[in-house]
């Protein structure tokens, strides 16, 4: 996950360059890469921190005509967990396409998919987490919301972290 100055970068002369230019061990890992879900989005809702030690991602799309309902309600969640033990934040994306033409990673990955909505909480605790994706966040309870049965589930722990100026060549 990127969090980008503005979302302006995504089609960015010099972001652009990079994707059309990847490193020879970007070439030989993307065809790897296995359905890849790759979305640039927009932040709809955000509270809390950014950064935590696991995310708990939720791939998800409004029912049809749902989705002020959905998004009222995740704003509910998104503004109060981070005061819950074991979290730290929470953000709701909605997928955006930059109008760009294909990259060249996208072509030697082959076609990304993109998620509608995105659902992102983050903590300290997996247990926290995992409560939380079996209760208010299961399936059963976001089809209530007004989501569209069919949401993906992901939990992930932070490996890196990195600011512009831990990256060679940035300032």
């Amino acid at each position: 996950m990127y969090e980008l100055e503005s979302y302006a970068v995504v089609s960015s002369a010099g972001y652009l360059a990079s994707l059309n230019a990847p490193s020879p061990w970007s070439t030989k890992m993307m065809p790897h890469h296995r359905d890849m879900v790759r979305c640039q989005s927009r932040v709809l809702e955000s509270g809390g921190g950014a950064v935590a030690r696991t995310v708990l991602t939720l791939r998800l799309s409004p029912a049809p005509g749902r989705d002020d309902a959905l998004r009222q309600a995740l704003r509910s969640l998104v503004a109060a967990l981070p005061s819950r033990p074991g979290l730290t934040g929470a953000h709701l994306l909605r997928h955006e396409s930059p109008p760009i033409a294909q990259t060249t990673e996208q072509k030697i990955r082959g076609s990304d998919r993109v998620a509608d909505w995105v659902f992102v909480a983050l903590g300290y605790d997996p247990a926290a987490l995992d409560s939380l994706a079996d209760a208010e966040l299961s399936e059963s309870a976001l089809v209530m919301l007004g989501a569209a049965a069919g949401t993906v589930r992901g939990t992930y722990a932070l490996s890196y972290s990195a600011i512009p100026g831990d990256m060679p060549g940035t300032c």
